[in-house]
């Protein structure tokens, strides 16, 4: 099983939000946090329907409750705006905590929904990450995904297909983000493919007969939804010419491997290569938020073609990540970044089977490098 890392012993007692895809644990972990609280469920059909019906029902039955001291949760928040309002008129007037919960903050922003104007703070769920879990399966996570549900099922990939078409049907269509649901899902596939590259805006357009625009937008739901984000080039006065534009990467491999249709992911692979490098970044960023250290994560690639794989803050570290044991033409861009900019850590993420120091370079096994990494001793 897991235990998750994500505890808000920060927050000191304010109101927050909890923003994670879908099927990360949110509720699970709100629930298990705040057992006795006030818990308000949006998915339910019957409670959406009267509180969107009448917003004023969420204020007077709050204020009736004993149980207004401790914090009231809100899950899927996105689904009615307005209830917003009433949440921040409890916090100003009332002093009522609230906890407010969704996989996508879209819809507050289309709409100029009150995001409660500085008053909440924000943290955000992401999928499991290997310090969570006993007894960690690289190769399982590589194939299945870190959604929980799916790295602990048997059956996972109909588990992702289900993820995905809930997403269409439940995100996508019900929320309106686009009118065109089938063109939006071939669009998904489109983007798999460019999973962890620089995106060709044009070539996905033609891809799916739709205009340069609309890709774009469609990425930006990708991104509002939570689905996935852009890594940013490193651009810190490069001398040499490099390449700005940002790669791509979905939030979970699982879903990657499920819209590619890819069969079982496996060690000495080129597939593995690129599916280790995307695991180790989902690594870097949860242990960035839930460390609070909120580093900036970039790449670097250089027209010619030099390329690390990840930059942590202002060159603090540069990693390059591996899916075999490193030889010496693995060291080219570590030893290229290094000659340009002066950095406190270079490191190899591999398959090697111990530590090895490479003049000043650190070469890792996976699993060192991420009990490293939660160990707080690869960034600070």
């Amino acid at each position: 099983m897991y235990k998750r890392i994500q505890k808000f012993i920060d927050c000191n007692n304010e109101s927050f939000f909890l923003w994670g895809p879908r099927q990360v644990g949110k509720s699970t972990l709100l629930k298990e946090k705040f057992p006795n609280s006030l818990y308000y469920d949006l998915l339910l059909s019957n409670e959406f329907n009267r509180l969107i019906k009448k917003p004023s029902l969420l204020r007077e039955e709050i204020l009736a409750s004993e149980k207004n001291k401790q914090a009231v949760i809100i899950d899927e928040i996105q689904k009615i705006p307005i209830l917003l309002d009433e949440v921040q008129w409890m916090m100003v007037n009332k002093g009522i905590r609230f906890i407010l919960c969704g996989s996508s903050a879209r819809k507050l922003k289309r709409n100029h929904g009150n995001l409660l104007g500085g008053r909440a703070l924000r943290y955000e769920l992401y999928p499991l990450v290997s310090k969570e879990i006993n007894n960690f399966d690289l190769l399982k996570a590589l194939n299945s995904g870190l959604i929980p549900r799916h790295y602990l099922a048997q059956n996972h990939q109909k588990l992702l297909e289900s993820y995905i078409g809930d997403y269409l049907r439940e995100e996508i269509n019900s929320e309106a983000l686009t009118r065109n649901v089938p063109i939006f899902s071939h669009f998904l596939k489109s983007a798999a493919f460019s999973n962890g590259e620089i995106i060709n805006f044009h070539n996905i357009a033609s891809d799916c007969g739709i205009s340069v625009p609309t890709v774009k937008n469609y990425f930006s739901i990708l991104e509002d939804t939570l689905l996935a984000r852009f890594i940013p080039s490193y651009r810190a006065q490069p001398k040499r010419r490099v390449i700005k534009s940002p790669k791509f990467y979905f939030f979970d491999l699982g879903i990657v491997n499920s819209l590619l249709k890819r069969k079982k992911i496996e060690p000495g692979t080129e597939l593995f290569g690129r599916a280790l490098e995307h695991f180790i970044l989902q690594e870097l960023i949860a242990y960035s938020h839930y460390s609070d250290l909120n580093y900036d994560i970039s790449y670097w690639r250089t027209a010619s073609g030099i390329e690390v794989d990840f930059i942590l803050g202002q060159n603090e570290v540069v990693i390059e990540v591996k899916g075999s044991e490193v030889k010496n033409r693995h060291l080219k861009g570590l030893k290229a970044f290094n000659e340009e900019y002066q950095t406190k850590k270079s490191i190899i993420v591999s398959m090697d089977p111990r530590p090895r120091l490479i003049s000043d370079i650190k070469v890792l096994p996976v699993i060192d490098f991420l009990n490293l990494l939660w160990n707080g001793d690869i960034i600070k």
